[in-house]
């Protein structure tokens, strides 16, 4: 089982998630089961048999997300060294081809958001830019070729 880095905020989001699942759509779903048994005989039942699929997805999902929980380790931001790109950090990048300016958060798999600019470190870019100090260029292999990154600024989030 890999270690799987997070904020703690990514932290209290995966604890949140699964006591909704816990709670909520258990409920929810223990109640769909209920209503259809009481709908007689259960052999030909395929409100039955859909709200028991939907119960073990929903197993399956809980269980998940407990096991990267279990792997999950909680990166304290004052540990980061700023001198270069690391995980749960914030990179001001230009954009060498385009002479645009980007910037991307640095986060674990669990966290990986593109529309918040939060990248994961296991992504191409991600692993790309690790360890970069201010100054240097990252070239970085992605589907549509080979883009060039200077590393701007490093900070937290």
């Amino acid at each position: 089982m890999s270690i799987n880095y997070v904020s703690q905020q990514g932290y209290d989001d995966l604890n949140d998630k699964i006591a909704h699942l816990e709670t909520v759509e258990r409920k929810r779903i223990t109640g769909q089961i209920a209503d259809a048994r009481d709908k007689g005989d259960l052999s030909e039942n395929a409100e039955y048999d859909a709200a028991k699929e939907a119960q073990g997805l929903l197993e399956m999902k809980i269980s998940k997300l407990k096991n990267m929980r279990a792997s999950s380790r909680v990166i304290d931001p004052k540990d980061l060294d700023l001198s270069k790109v690391n995980i749960q950090t914030k990179v001001r990048l230009l954009n060498k081809k385009f002479n645009k300016e980007v910037i991307y958060y640095i986060v674990g798999e669990s966290e990986a958001n593109l529309r918040e600019g939060k990248i994961s470190v296991k992504s191409p870019i991600g692993e790309g830019l690790m360890g970069k100090k201010i100054g240097e260029i990252a070239e970085i292999s992605v589907p549509a070729g080979v883009i060039q990154f200077e590393v701007l600024e490093v900070s937290l989030p």
